[in-house]
């Protein structure tokens, strides 16, 4: 491995609760541990991104996306001489705080929220949440005691109101500073996997194919490519070698711009870092062909007939539990119930709900609305 640059993180300005420091473990290798090992981590494998899980074995999971966000960051880190186990702890726990069935059960457990105190629900809060107090796994403190960086790297994005209540780990959002390079990889690593690997996804489930994808500037250029260093190649092995294309040239093109901003910005330290303009990014050409991209899935995939099926019913699952549990928190696991004086009945609830793997929230459904399970 190479020396990490001056702009990269190398140690931790330290935890909620004073621990002492790892024996052969660096700070933020022991963050990626006790993530992996965190019982939110192991739920990720049954909540999924596009698709429900029971839709197929092959789709991805939050735990399979969490797992290639990390591979992406990890490479690229590499790449810009950046703390690779840093970059490694926030892609993985980037996800934690999601609720079951993707961005639909999100955006429904907000609609609900926002209806029942105003607040609403936002997944990477619930993320710090989770790694700050749900977890239960250590004698002297709640949550998983991580340290700063990782913890500012799992919080994206925030409101003002709500980075005054979360004390040094919002204050970038008041000052308008920025997170570290390797927070801001992961930020973009994500968003490059998710967009590829939904790609991936789609051409697998059928809903998308080759002729409708060549709608895309990005994809059509690819594809040229390869047919060009592959004319007889074709079915699902033309599918996969365009996606691999398609990543490891955005990927380059992450690299690049990113050194080339890194020098414009004449950033040498990580404190140069959090307050130069925002600089692990694509080139303008990239950004475009990328908002290109998600155009394109926003229309074709995730707006389908059949996903947007899949999307009422996961809809109407998390509005219908959220609605019965609010009607009567004896309903609740007793380790909830706990919690309610303390948290509040709506936070406790969303606790619970936003918890649940896919499978789980089906399960819980039918006990409580269908007659066959009573």
């Amino acid at each position: 491995m190479s020396e990490l640059a001056n702009y990269a993180l190398k140690t931790s300005v330290g935890r909620i609760y004073n621990e002492e420091a790892p024996r052969y473990r660096t700070d933020f290798q022991r963050d990626r541990d006790r993530i992996i090992h965190s019982s939110a981590f192991r739920r990720l494998e049954y909540k999924t991104q596009v698709f429900i899980n029971h839709e197929g074995d092959l789709f991805r999971t939050r735990l399979t996306h969490s797992l290639e966000v990390a591979q992406v960051g990890r490479s690229v880190a590499s790449a810009l001489n950046l703390n690779v186990d840093l970059v490694e702890a926030i892609c993985l726990a980037h996800d934690l705080g999601h609720t079951p069935f993707g961005h639909t059960g999100q955006d429904e457990l907000n609609q609900c929220m926002l209806k029942s105190n105003g607040e609403g629900f936002e997944h990477n809060l619930q993320s710090l949440r989770i790694v700050d107090k749900l977890e239960e796994r250590y004698a002297l403190f709640d949550g998983l005691n991580l340290t700063f960086e990782t913890r500012e790297g799992i919080l994206k994005h925030c409101s003002l109101s709500k980075a005054k209540e979360l004390g040094n780990i919002g204050e970038r959002f008041l000052q308008g500073t920025r997170p570290s390079l390797e927070a801001q990889l992961a930020n973009v690593a994500d968003e490059l996997a998710y967009n590829y690997h939904d790609v991936d996804d789609g051409l697998r489930a059928n809903l998308l194919d080759f002729e409708d994808l060549q709608e895309v500037t990005l994809i059509r250029e690819q594809l040229k490519l390869v047919l060009a260093k592959y004319p007889n190649l074709n079915g699902r092995r033309l599918h996969k070698e365009l996606v691999r294309q398609l990543i490891n040239m955005t990927i380059y093109d992450l690299i690049e711009t990113t050194n080339n901003n890194i020098k414009i910005h004449a950033i040498s330290s990580v404190d140069e870092a959090r307050v130069a303009p925002l600089s692990v990014k694509y080139s303008d050409e990239m950004s475009q062909m990328q908002r290109e991209l998600k155009k394109f899935l926003m229309k074709n995939m995730y707006r389908h007939s059949k996903i947007m099926q899949l999307r009422f019913k996961a809809s109407n699952i998390i509005r219908s539990l959220f609605e019965a549990y609010m009607s009567d928190s004896m309903l609740l696991p007793e380790q909830y119930q706990r919690r309610i004086d303390s948290d509040g009945v709506n936070r406790v609830v969303a606790d619970y709900i936003s918890g649940m793997t896919d499978r789980y929230a089906f399960r819980q459904y039918n006990r409580l609305f269908t007659v066959e399970s009573v």
